[in-house]
This record gives C-alpha cells, sequence and structure tokens, in this order.
C-alpha cells in the first residue's frame, strides 16, 4: 500500500501553532512583540500572506505584485493563503484576478486541495462560491472529497456531496471515498456519513482489488468493519490476491476480527457447521427464543423444587433444563439479543408475579380495597408500559432534499459541525437531542436508551416511562406485601433464633415458588426504585435528562463560569490571556447548569405535560426543532462554532 499511500509523499511545509486566535486583518500575536513586530514590514507577499499580514499583502499588490505568480516552490499565494485559512487574502487576491483552480506544489494540487488536507471548512466554501472544481483531481490523482475522507474531515466530506460530487467518484487506482475512510480513519465518521450518502460497499479498485472491507481489515478497523458488515458488504469477493475479507484479517494476524467475520459468515449461512443453521441463524426465530426463553427458564428454577416428587425426580428434570439452557445459548443468543432480552425478563418476571398473586398470594389479603387497588395499579401500569414500549419518543425525520439543504445552510454558515450534524441522520440536531446507536435514529430531548421498554427514552414517551417505574414499584410492592402474608400464615420466622440462613431455609422449605418470586420482587424493587429516584431527581432538582448528566462537557449551553458571564473567553486561546497572565489563575472551573430548569415543581410539571384544566402550564417548546436557547438563556451562554484554527504553513 506503500506505493499508493499519499503520506509517502508529503507537501514539503511545516505547522507551526500558534498561541492565540488573530484579528482578521491584523498580524499574528507573535508578532506583536520584539524585533518581529518591527520587521513586519519587510516581509516578502509569501510571508505576509503565510501570517496574514493584509495591510502588508495589499501594498505589495498595489505596488505591482502579479498575484498569479508562483514561487520557487512553484506555488501560488492563493495556495498559501489557503492553506493558512486566510478569507480575507484569498478575496482580496479573487478580486485581482487570481486563478482559483491553478495546480502547483509538490503535489500539483490546487488551492481547494491544500484547504481540504487541512480541514478549513470555511476556505473550501469560500473557494467552491468563486468557482474552485471539487472533482478537479491533483498529481497523486484524488480529487477532493478523497482528500477529506482520507484525513477524516467529515464536514468537508457532507459538503462536498451536498454540492453534487458523486459519493462513488474513483480516484486514478479506483479507490472511492468510502475506501480511504476504511483505510485511513479510525473512527465512526466519515465512514459513517458515506454509508448514509449511499456509498457502495461492495465496489474494489483497480490496483488491488480490494473492497472497502478488504481495506478496513488490513488495518484492523473494528469500527468500520462493523459498519461495512451491518451496510451488507460482501463477504464473499476476492480481491486480485485471491482473498476474501476473512483471509485478509488472518494475513494481518487480526485474531480478533477474524472470530468476528467468522461469526457473520457463519449467521449469514455461508460456513455450514450444522443442519438446523438455517433455522439458528433466522432472526425472526431467534427473537421468538429471546422472548419464550425467560417464560420458561423462571418457571423451571422455580417449579422444579415446588413439585411434590422426591430429590432424584427433580434432579432428572434439572439436568435436561440445564442442558436445554446450554443448547439454546449456544445456538441463539447473540449480541442481537442484549435488546430482546430486558424487556422478555421483565414480561416474564411480571406474568409470573401475577400468577403468584393469583393462586398463591390472594386469598391471604383479606382487604377488597386493596385488591381493587391492586388491578387499577395493574391496569395503569400495563397501559404506561406500552406507551412508552411503543410510542414514538422523538424520532427526528427529514428527506434528502432538507439533508442536502441543511448540510449546505449550516456549511455556508459555518456552523456544519459533529456537534451540530448527525452524519448518520444527516440532520441539524436541535438542541437536548442525540444519536442512539441502538435505535439508529436521532431522538428529540434524548434521556436514554432503556433496554427494559426496548425503547428510547425522549420528548414524547418520558412521561410514560416515568409512570412505568412508578407503577412497577407498586406491582412489586404489592407482590412482596403478599409474599409476606402467606409466610405469615405458612410458617414462623424469626431473625434471632433462626439467623439468616435459617430464614430462608424456612422461606423456601414453605414454598420454593413463592420464595423464588419474592427473591425476584425484591431484586426488582432494588433497580426500578433506584432508577425512579435518579430520574425524579434530574428531571425535576436538576432540570437535566441523563444524557446531558452523564455528558454535560459536551452541551456548551450548561457551562457557566462560577462567578462569570457564562463563557470563557480563553476559549480557543490556547489557554494563554492577552496580557500574558495565566487565565487559569483568573478563573474557576466551569459549573454545570441546565438552562431549562424552571423550578422543580414546574419542570416535573414540563416532563409529565400536567395541565389539570389549565391549573397547570408545562412548557410549549418543541424540542424536535429547538435549535437555540431564548434570548434570556443566550445571555448566560455561548459559542464560538468552527472557530479558525491558526496553522502557519512554512517551508
Amino acid at each position: 500500500m506503500a506505493d499508493h499511500d499519499p503520506t509517502c509523499n508529503p507537501m514539503q511545509s511545516l505547522l507551526l501553532q500558534e498561541s492565540e486566535e488573530t484579528p482578521k486583518n491584523e498580524q499574528p500575536s507573535s508578532m506583536q512583540t520584539g524585533s518581529v513586530q518591527d520587521d513586519y514590514k519587510n516581509f516578502d507577499i509569501v510571508r505576509a500572506t503565510q501570517y496574514g499580514v493584509f495591510p502588508r499583502v495589499r501594498e505589495l499588490v498595489e505596488a505591482g505584485f502579479d498575484v498569479n505568480q508562483m514561487d520557487k516552490e512553484n506555488v501560488s499565494l492563493l495556495h498559501w493563503a489557503a492553506i493558512n485559512n486566510r478569507i480575507d487574502i484569498v478575496k482580496y487576491f479573487i478580486a485581482k484576478g487570481a486563478v482559483v483552480d491553478r495546480l502547483g506544489g509538490d503535489l500539483n494540487s490546487t488551492p481547494l486541495h491544500w484547504a481540504t488536507r487541512q480541514g478549513h471548512l470555511n476556505m473550501v466554501v469560500l473557494l467552491i462560491a468563486y468557482g474552485a472544481d471539487p472533482s478537479v483531481r491533483d498529481g497523486e490523482g484524488y480529487s477532493c472529497i478523497h482528500l477529506a475522507a482520507q484525513f477524516g474531515h467529515t464536514a468537508i466530506v457532507a459538503y462536498l456531496i451536498a454540492k453534487g460530487q458523486d459519493v462513488d467518484l474513483p480516484d486514478k487506482t479506483g479507490m472511492t471515498a468510502v475506501m480511504w475512510a476504511a483505510y485511513r480513519v479510525f473512527g465512526y465518521d466519515p465512514v459513517r456519513l458515506l454509508l448514509t450518502f449511499g456509498a457502495s460497499v461492495n465496489k474494489a479498485d483497480k490496483f488491488h482489488g480490494n473492497t472497502a472491507l478488504h481495506w478496513a481489515c488490513q488495518t484492523g478497523n473494528h469500527v468500520c468493519v462493523k459498519m461495512l458488515l451491518d451496510a451488507g458488504a460482501d463477504l464473499n469477493i476476492l480481491n486480485s490476491k485471491g482473498q476474501s475479507a476473512l483471509d485478509v484479517a488472518i494475513s494481518a494476524q487480526n485474531m480478533e476480527l477474524a472470530k468476528r467475520l467468522r461469526l457473520v459468515r457463519y449467521e449469514q449461512g455461508l460456513d455450514i457447521k450444522h443442519p438446523l443453521q438455517s433455522f439458528t441463524t433466522n432472526k425472526k426465530v431467534r427473537k421468538y427464543v429471546g422472548y419464550i426463553f425467560p417464560f420458561l427458564a423462571l418457571f423451571a428454577i422455580g417449579w422444579i423444587p415446588e413439585m411434590g416428587a422426591s430429590l432424584t425426580f427433580k434432579l432428572l428434570l434439572a439436568v435436561p433444563s440445564v442442558f436445554i439452557w446450554r443448547v439454546c445459548v449456544s445456538l441463539f443468543f447473540d449480541e442481537s439479543m442484549n435488546h430482546v432480552m430486558p424487556v422478555a425478563v421483565y414480561l416474564a418476571t411480571k406474568f409470573w408475579m401475577y400468577f403468584t398473586w393469583v393462586f398463591y398470594l390472594m386469598q391471604y389479603v383479606e382487604s377488597r380495597s386493596a385488591n381493587v387497588i391492586f388491578i387499577l395499579n395493574t391496569m395503569l401500569l400495563t397501559y404506561n408500559f406500552f406507551r412508552a414500549w411503543h410510542t414514538d419518543p422523538g424520532f427526528l425525520k427529514s428527506n434528502r432534499e432538507d439533508k442536502v439543504k441543511t448540510i449546505l445552510e449550516l456549511a455556508e454558515s459555518q456552523t456544519l459541525t459533529l456537534t451540530q450534524f448527525c452524519s448518520t441522520c444527516l440532520i441539524r440536531r436541535p438542541m437536548r437531542s442525540k444519536h442512539c446507536a441502538i435505535c439508529n435514529r436521532c431522538v428529540a430531548k434524548f434521556d436514554h436508551h432503556c433496554p427494559w421498554i426496548d425503547n428510547c427514552v425522549g420528548a414524547h414517551n418520558h412521561k410514560y416511562f416515568l409512570g412505568y417505574l412508578f407503577f412497577l414499584m407498586g406491582m412489586i410492592g404489592w407482590c412482596l406485601y403478599g409474599c409476606s402474608l402467606y409466610l405469615q400464615h405458612n410458617c414462623t420466622l424469626d431473625i434471632y433464633e433462626d439467623g439468616i440462613t435459617g430464614v430462608v431455609y424456612k422461606i423456601f422449605k414453605s414454598s420454593p415458588w413463592v420464595g423464588w418470586i419474592g427473591l425476584n420482587a425484591l431484586g426488582h424493587m432494588i433497580w426500578v426504585t433506584a432508577l425512579f429516584c435518579c430520574q425524579i431527581y434530574q428531571v425535576s432538582w436538576l432540570g437535566m435528562t441523563t444524557n446531558e448528566r452523564l455528558n454535560a462537557a459536551r452541551y456548551f449551553y450548561q457551562q457557566r463560569l462560577m462567578g462569570g458571564d457564562g463563557y470563557d473567553h480563553s476559549h480557543g486561546h490556547g489557554g494563554h490571556s492577552h496580557d500574558g497572565e495565566d487565565d487559569h489563575s483568573k478563573h474557576k472551573p466551569p459549573k454545570i447548569t441546565s438552562p431549562f430548569h424552571r423550578g422543580v415543581v414546574k419542570n416535573l410539571v414540563d416532563v409529565l405535560d400536567l395541565r389539570c384544566c389549565g391549573l397547570c402550564r408545562p412548557s410549549a417548546i418543541d424540542w424536535t426543532s429547538a435549535y437555540s436557547l431564548d434570548q434570556e438563556s443566550k445571555g448566560r451562554v455561548r459559542q464560538i462554532f468552527n472557530a479558525n484554527r491558526e496553522n502557519y504553513q512554512m517551508v
């Protein structure tokens, strides 16, 4: 691959990092002191362009310097301005007649190529607006979309595709952007974005015959391998050496990746291991097994000891039960079961708790009102569970036309960042939203993905989730209450005389089934109560979602300087103050607060959407389209999007 890797022939440049941002049309801060400040008027035009000294550039051009003149390295002034992100100087050069698509440098590339390599989205947008052609290939045969994919500049990839670039455009060797990203970028993006735009996963390059999956396997890029497999990559395609993706992983001695590929081949029926494979790998069959298994397992564990048979007979039943369990786990259980099992366990536990209540416990509850309350609690629990399970939590929707329009608007307004743009759904993210990796959708006012309801908790079903937890505690509490009444009538328990082990022995001797159900109820009560209290604390006391609380550092609208004006003005300045003092000595760490906090009672009213015939007024914010804070909150928190990076490319 070395003969085709662009990193083997880099432009001869040195990246100099400046500690402070440079205001437009002014020299860098490092030039404001000492001899450099005295000498900037003696800069030649190349150096003045690199440092962004606009007055000196204008002085030299007005004196007659040709803006299209190439320097000794065959590089134009527009190249130097583009790679250093000098917006005003680029505009000035183009106004003076600079050729936008001039080829130059060791790689024989255009200024647009240089800006793309550095990831300067605002410069890319500007040059294309002035007529730069992103499909032009440089000396190595790369167009801009290939360079953006190689260097992981997802926002630029999105913008180029939105401007009409072919997502499967090949370079001179036939490699597409998704191939380069799978080979070079060890992360979700830009591969995820390219796949969302419909990039082909089964195209092969002309030189090696590799698909994107081959390239990802060659470098051990596990993240991209998973995404490509999920997108339907063909595992049977052979490269020019006759190797499949599995063969490439084995030759790279990546046994973990080879194991994953063998498992996928088995699930797809490509490698036959046993005659029932087509049945055991069927997704519908696996789902049904996942739902049925907890019902049978909970029943077997409690009912076999409950039987009035001999111990020998019980053991004879237990042995095949364990064998069946092991066979089911080995044949049907995989990673997808992690999303099915929790809700299946809940349904099974709930079913057997109600079974126990009707056939074991209800006869000991003498109060008719208690049974009525139990039935009412059951109805409310069932209602809230099914609403939380099947209600759209606030999935964000958009068609392709809207997605392209959004990308163009965000890029041209310099706000196309992954904090505001979802590279999978290709939509602008409203505040408080997040992409759920399990549902593969963006969710408005995302709280978390709950395996116990097999759904996300978001803007539209959060109140049902809280109701589900509350009434589930009630159901479990009634079950524990019934178990205690049963034990009071069927055995005598004395913790002081029997001790803990003695009490446990008497409970399970009296009725192993009731003891087993009571133990399950106690275990569920612990996590349900903890989760409910945590939820109430977050939504009412903090005014936050679970996602915001766990990832507070990611969201600018939650960070305020303690005792400050709500924003750290040293952002983007490398941690140095303008007067040379350390900012850390003057500012305290940011305090995490929620700008949506309206008070404990109002927060709860908002989440539960309580109206009470107009007595309560919940917030009317539509979280599917809330992209900015209100004016009051804007005064407290601010953010700089896509701040310029002061990279000075020097020879």
